[in-house]
């Protein structure tokens, strides 16, 4: 199997796309860094404290004032984390430092699951459409591990852009920013329960770059069962980048009116939903969400792996 995933990688990596992938996404951070550096703010707000009192007293008449419960809970949490931040000293504002840029640098987990998605959509399809499938055909090798060898292969190679994505970004933020020498930028304030409690900051970036790539993950499964059974990596790249672009949007519309879209592959991909409290459906939890991508999962795999085990693909 090991050989086999070392086979696939080689293969991947063989191509010209794939290098100009990974420069595109290299270039599209240093771009970033460079306009982040251009027009962020590098000083500390020496008057945070009078802000966020004033703040506070704003939020407090918009509390009386509404009738809308996400509302007055979301201005309950700002309140809580204004009031800690007041009492132990931990200013909003630090400037613009290499944690601002990694959390800003976020928004890119787009390009790698963009990436993920065309390598996973042609893994497959591109075996039939240049006729090297019959090259695996005849080896003494299963179906099923040929296959599944080519999953993991999309897996490493998304978890790989990933990994070049936040470490890259936490370099030219140190390089571009630095750290800004207050210890308050190095946490992160979570509110649960009504408590508020300090995580640190590189964890609490870590997990959302996790969040972030967990639609790309499913939308690439989905491709990579499209390139298995159709065999075409048109399809599967074209339907892919259309839900990776315009899913998300679509199903905000139906939760504002449908109860059933909590059902939806997109309405539970977003799992920071549950970090800042305000789930797409009311009454959704993470646990709800984190089945409902297993059994999306399982029903994507159960199509590609029951499809490519019958075909005859040595013709």
């Amino acid at each position: 199997m090991l050989n086999l995933i070392y086979n696939e990688w080689i293969k991947i990596f063989s191509r010209v796309g794939t290098w100009a992938m990974i420069i595109i996404l290299g270039v599209s951070m240093v771009g970033f860094a460079l306009l982040s550096n251009h027009f962020s703010n590098g000083e500390a707000n020496p008057n945070w404290k009078q802000e966020l009192q004033a703040q506070n007293k704003e939020m407090k008449q918009q509390i009386k004032e509404s009738g809308n419960k996400t509302l007055t809970d979301n201005l309950k949490e700002e309140i809580a984390k204004n009031d800690y931040r007041i009492e132990h000293n931990i200013p909003d504002d630090t400037g613009y430092t290499v944690w601002s840029y990694v959390s800003d640098s976020a928004m890119m987990t787009i390009l790698t699951g963009l990436f993920t998605i065309i390598i996973a959509a042609g893994i497959v399809a591109n075996e039939f459409n240049w006729g090297t499938i019959k090259l695996l055909a005849i080896r003494p090798l299963s179906r099923f591990q040929i296959l599944l060898s080519k999953y993991i292969t999309v897996l490493l190679f998304g978890l790989s852009l990933l990994v070049i994505l936040f470490a890259g970004s936490a370099l030219l933020g140190l390089l571009f920013f630095g750290t800004g020498g207050d210890p308050a930028g190095n946490v992160h304030l979570v509110y649960k329960d009504g408590h508020v409690f300090e995580q640190n900051i590189i964890g609490y970036l870590a997990k959302t770059y996790v969040y972030e790539s967990v639609s790309a993950f499913m939308l690439a499964t989905m491709a990579f069962m499209l390139s298995a059974v159709f065999r075409n990596s048109s399809l599967a790249v074209g339907f892919s980048i259309f839900l990776l672009v315009m899913g998300n949007t679509a199903t905000v519309f139906l939760a504002a009116k449908f109860d059933w879209s909590k059902y939806i592959l997109f309405a539970n991909t977003d799992l920071s939903q549950y970090m800042n409290g305000t789930p797409a459906v009311e009454g959704m939890t993470m646990t709800f969400s984190v089945v409902m991508l297993i059994i999306y999962f399982v029903i994507f795999q159960l199509l590609a792996f029951g499809v490519f085990l019958k075909r005859d693909i040595a013709t």
